[in-house]
């Protein structure tokens, strides 16, 4: 049987045949594919960037030793000339009326030029989907298309279902309520739920790019440590950040409006009211133990996440506030 050390080793050798494709490569600090991309260039394996545009996440990237392209995933004659040379590829793609479409332009592609192993990010619904059973988000029908099409197109398929993002979704859509009023306010009933970080999910990633072989065929679902409703969730929000955080259950209608007001697509909003009601029927409340199985160490807490953005969060009340607030 061959050593961990001894399959990196040789993994190394068969990267440095051509460069990983990370697409989706240039989202903010601390999405997936860029944080995918950091931990392959510190593993010393060449990386090829896919950008939509030349700006200043692009020169981020090329700083960081990257080589970026940029090209769009609609587009056959762009997705062909990025992924030619690359041996591995990285699929993912933002919330999009046109997922379906790119995923199968990538596996048209990626079949053609014969690529070793193709990381497919998906979502955890997936799971409990089928021909029967699907839910009202087109987005995560495409999703559970895309995973049909990539069995039919036959290629060697690593697939990767994470549960929400803590830092997709709880960051950006809590984060103004938790800072301004120190709730949490959503539609999510008592559903529980177990939120994981987008860094253990680009952990897991990065990990089975580094070393394909072993993972090829697999399914890997990622859930954070615990699974709770949102009251349990509040309390991990308090014990980061010293203060009192409640969970205020809001009506589903008014959250859709507020989504609506904020002038999202249609598709993404569709997507979110889905994933608010799913929550609500206890669909989140799932536990995995895929990303401690694939990188040997466990998933980021909730309390954990909430301590490294404190400030996102409106920060952390000393002791001496607290005391005082208190009297």
């Amino acid at each position: 049987m061959k050593t961990k050390s001894l399959r990196e080793s040789e993994g190394s050798r068969m990267a440095n045949n051509g460069p990983i494709l990370i697409t989706g490569a240039a989202g903010q600090v601390g999405a997936v594919g860029r944080t995918v991309t950091g931990l392959l260039l510190d593993r010393g394996l060449p990386v090829r960037a896919l950008v939509r545009r030349e700006d200043e996440r692009a020169a981020a990237l090329r700083a960081a030793g990257a080589e970026v392209v940029v090209g769009d995933l609609l587009e056959l004659a762009d997705v062909y000339r990025v992924v030619l040379g690359c041996r591995r590829v990285y699929f993912s793609m933002s919330v999009s009326a046109s997922y379906l479409e790119a995923t199968v332009t990538m596996a048209a592609v990626a079949r053609e030029i014969g690529v070793e192993a193709m990381v497919n990010m998906s979502q955890m619904t997936v799971s409990q989907m089928d021909i029967q059973n699907s839910t009202p988000s087109p987005q995560q029908r495409q999703h559970w298309l895309s995973e049909q099409a990539l069995a039919w197109s036959g290629l060697p398929v690593v697939t990767i279902r994470p549960t929400v993002f803590l830092e997709g979704f709880f960051l950006p859509i809590t984060g103004p309520s938790v800072r301004d009023r120190d709730r949490i306010e959503l539609p999510f009933g008592r559903g529980k739920t177990s939120p994981v970080s987008t860094a253990d999910v680009a952990r897991v990633i990065a990990t089975v790019l580094a070393d394909p072989e072993p993972h090829l065929g697999r399914i890997y679902e990622l859930t954070g440590p615990r699974s709770q409703d949102m009251h349990g969730v509040a309390r991990e929000f308090s014990d980061a950040l010293n203060r009192d955080v409640t969970y205020s259950d809001i009506a589903p209608q008014d959250w859709e409006q507020m989504l609506k007001r904020a002038g999202l697509p249609e598709h993404l909003t569709r997507h979110l009211v889905t994933m608010a009601e799913l929550n609500r029927a206890g669909r989140y409340d799932r536990m995995a133990d895929g990303v401690e199985r694939v990188t040997g160490q466990p998933a980021m807490s909730v309390r954990e996440f909430v301590s490294l953005h404190a400030d996102e969060f409106g920060g952390r009340r000393s002791s001496n506030q607290t005391a005082n607030r208190s009297i």
